[in-house]
C-alpha cells in the first residue's frame, strides 16, 4: 500500500505502449503538439536551429520534439512556449479527442446492427442463408447497376 504523499509510477497513456526497456513511447498527443510546435516556429521565421539554441536544447532534440518522437516534459513546454510567445493551452487548441466517437453515417450504423444482430445467430444453416440472400441481393443490385 503506498505511502500518504509518495508519488505514483507514471503509466502511459494507451496509445503509447511501453518499449523494450518500459518506458513509454511519444503518442497521438506528442505528435500534435511537435506539429504546433513547427506551426508556430514557422509563423515566426524561426529556424530548427534557432528554436533549439533558445530553449537550450540540440537542434537533433528539437527536431525529435517537432515530429513528435519524443515527449516533451512540462518544464521544457513552458519554455517553448514562451519562446514562442503562446500559451501552454495553444498547443492543444483543436486537439482531435479520442474520447469523442468519429460520427457514423446511417449505412455505417445499419452495418454494425447487422453484423451484431448476425454474430447472436447461433444456428449457422440460418447464418448460411442469411449470407446467401444479401450476397444475391448484392449480386442483383451489381447487375441492375
Amino acid at each position: 500500500m503506498p505511502r500518504s504523499g509518495t508519488a505514483q509510477k507514471y503509466q502511459p497513456e494507451p496509445d503509447t505502449p511501453p518499449n523494450d526497456r518500459g518506458q513509454a513511447r511519444a503518442g497521438i498527443v506528442d505528435h500534435y503538439v511537435g506539429a504546433r510546435i513547427r506551426e508556430r516556429r514557422v509563423m515566426l521565421g524561426l529556424s530548427q536551429q534557432q528554436l533549439a539554441s533558445m530553449i537550450g536544447v540540440t537542434y537533433q532534440q528539437a527536431h525529435k520534439y517537432e515530429r513528435g518522437l519524443n515527449r516533451i516534459s512540462a518544464g521544457r513546454l513552458f519554455d517553448i512556449a514562451q519562446v514562442l510567445g503562446v500559451p501552454i493551452s495553444w498547443f492543444f487548441e483543436s486537439i482531435p479527442s479520442a474520447s469523442t466517437p468519429p460520427e457514423l453515417s446511417p449505412r455505417q450504423r445499419m452495418c454494425l446492427e447487422l453484423a451484431r444482430n448476425f454474430a447472436l445467430i447461433d444456428n449457422e444453416k440460418h447464418q448460411e442463408a442469411l449470407s446467401q440472400m444479401a450476397r444475391a441481393l448484392a449480386q442483383a443490385e451489381a447487375a441492375a447497376a
